[in-house]
C-alpha cells in the first residue's frame, strides 16, 4: 500500500465518523424540538465543538493530500469531494444546532395540533433519511443511491410548500400562538435546508464515483 493509499484511507474513516456525528446531531434535534428535551439540546450544542475540531482536521489533511501526494484520476475526485462535502456536513450540523439553541428559549412545549397539521415530523423523516443515503452511498460507494437522494428532495420541497400555507392558516386562527408557529416554521425551513444540502453531498459523491458533475445541470 502507497503512502497515498494510507492517506486516502485515513480520510476516509475521518469522513465516515464526521457523517456518523452529523447523523447523531440531527437525530438529536429532531426529539429535542418535538420532545423539547433541553438538557438533550445542550448535548447537541457540546458536540458542535467536536464537530467543527473535526471539520478543520479533514481540511487540513485534504489540503496535505493534494499539496505533497499529487492524487489523479479517482483519487483526485475523492479527495476534492470530500473537501465539499466536510463543509456541507458541518452546515448541516449548524442547521441542528441552532434548533437546539431555539429550544433553550422555549418553557412550552409546542402546540400538538400545529405540529401535526405542518408536518415537522415528517419533514424530520425525510431529511434523516436524505442523510442517511448519503452516508450509505459514501460508505459502499454506490453512485445509484446518491441519485436516489434526488427524489426524496422533491418530497421534501412539497412539504415546506405545504407548511407555509399551513402556518398563515393557524396563525389566523391562533393570533395568540403567532410566535409559536413561526418558531415551528423556522424548524421545517432549517430541514428544508439540510436536505438541499444533503442533495449537494449525493452531488460530490456522484462526481467522485462517476466523473460526472451534475452541479447546476438542468433536467
Amino acid at each position: 500500500m502507497t503512502h497515498l493509499d494510507v492517506e486516502i484511507q485515513q480520510l476516509r474513516e475521518s469522513m465516515k465518523e464526521l457523517m456518523a456525528l452529523t447523523l447523531s446531531q440531527i437525530t438529536k434535534a429532531r426529539t429535542t424540538f418535538l420532545k423539547l428535551d433541553k438538557d438533550l439540546g445542550r448535548e447537541i450544542i457540546f458536540y458542535e465543538r467536536r464537530i467543527n475540531s473535526l471539520e478543520l482536521k479533514i481540511d487540513r489533511d485534504c489540503e496535505n493530500i493534494l499539496a505533497l501526494l499529487n492524487p489523479v484520476a479517482i483519487d483526485l475526485r475523492f479527495v476534492l469531494a470530500c473537501m465539499k462535502i466536510n463543509s456541507s456536513l458541518e452546515r448541516i450540523a449548524d442547521n441542528a444546532e441552532g434548533l437546539a439553541t431555539y429550544v433553550s428559549t422555549i418553557n412550552n412545549p409546542f402546540d400538538e395540533e400545529l405540529i401535526s397539521k405542518i408536518g415537522l415530523a415528517e419533514m424530520f423523516d425525510v431529511a434523516e433519511s436524505m442523510l442517511t443515503d448519503v452516508i450509505r452511498a459514501f460508505e459502499n460507494e454506490d453512485s445509484t443511491i446518491a441519485h436516489g437522494v434526488f427524489k426524496k428532495d422533491e418530497k421534501l420541497n412539497e412539504l415546506n410548500m405545504k407548511a407555509a400555507l399551513v402556518t398563515e392558516e393557524f396563525i389566523k386562527a391562533h393570533l395568540d400562538k403567532t410566535y409559536e408557529s413561526l418558531f415551528v416554521l423556522t424548524a421545517i425551513r432549517k430541514m428544508e435546508r439540510v436536505g438541499d444540502i444533503a442533495k449537494n453531498i449525493a452531488e460530490e459523491i456522484i462526481f467522485y464515483i462517476e466523473a460526472k458533475v451534475l452541479k447546476h445541470k438542468k433536467d
